[in-house]
């Protein structure tokens, strides 16, 4: 299996086991990785996804070069234009496919290429010390197109994700810390720890409100503020009449943890 899936109280960890390949995606591993978001997406229980590469080395080094040519061959542009269109992208989740739940890319080596592509399509990045991040795709005459150009100058300074972007050179873990490409930086052997922290965390809030509130950050970051408050209203108003809401204030008033439905 060149995917690992484990669940843990609402946590599905998802493990790309191909360390000998530096963790890099072929085809197979595309397949589980659709399969397994859709699961996730799909499936009530499951609240919070964490997504990290087998061993210490790599957390994914992107596409696998020994497929990528053949892919390139197959088509013309136009034709793996339009099909990029439809497909969900390198990953699963860096285009077309929204799993409208929390994800959190534990980056446990090298993020590099479409990895690199893959961990910025996730909603919170925490690192091991040792871990590098980079596009670097120019170096190859290419560009990073599952989402590069757009999500990384999202996420940093934009003279900084243009030095990234068209040197092709990467940063260290100290550094993601410093730009914010990154929350924390642990030790390696407390990294899976650190993930399962954040995501037990918000796997005990509210899944109807976690979900609306990733929503409105995501669906108002390309709108002007006004319009962008007038979605959170559109977001807000439904919780406050749910049965999650009741039972929040009901446990606030009685000293207690919430058990939240998702109702």
């Amino acid at each position: 299996m060149s995917l690992a899936s484990e669940t843990r109280d609402g946590i599905l960890i998802l493990t790309i086991d191909r360390p000998a390949a530096r963790n890099a995606l072929d085809a197979a591993t595309q397949a589980a990785l659709l399969d397994a978001w859709r699961r996730f997406r799909d499936d009530d229980a499951l609240r919070v996804a964490v997504l990290t590469g087998a061993g210490e080395t790599a957390f994914c080094a992107g596409a696998d070069l020994k497929e990528i040519g053949a892919y390139y061959r197959s088509m013309t542009p136009v034709q793996r234009r339009e099909r990029g269109e439809r497909e969900p992208g390198l990953g699963a989740i860096t285009r077309n496919f929204d799993v409208r739940k929390p994800t959190i890319a534990a980056i446990n080596g090298a993020c590099l290429a479409g990895g690199m592509e893959l961990a910025l399509a996730c909603d919170v990045r925490v690192a091991a010390e040792h871990a590098r991040f980079g596009l670097p795709e120019v170096c190859r005459g290419i560009l990073p197109g599952a989402g590069g150009t757009q999500r990384l100058p999202r996420a940093l300074p934009l003279g900084v994700a243009l030095e990234m972007i068209l040197t092709g050179a990467p940063i260290d873990a100290a550094a993601a810390l410093r730009w914010g490409l990154v929350s924390r930086v642990v030790p390696a052997a407390a990294l899976l720890d650190c993930a399962l922290e954040i995501a037990a965390r918000i796997a005990a809030n509210g899944p109807l409100a976690v979900r609306a509130a990733r929503d409105a950050v995501y669906q108002g970051l390309a709108l002007p503020l006004e319009a962008a408050l007038r979605l959170e209203q559109f977001h807000a108003e439904p919780l406050r009449t749910s049965d999650d809401a009741a039972e929040g204030v009901r446990a606030f008033l009685e000293k207690r943890q919430p058990r939240f439905s998702g109702r």
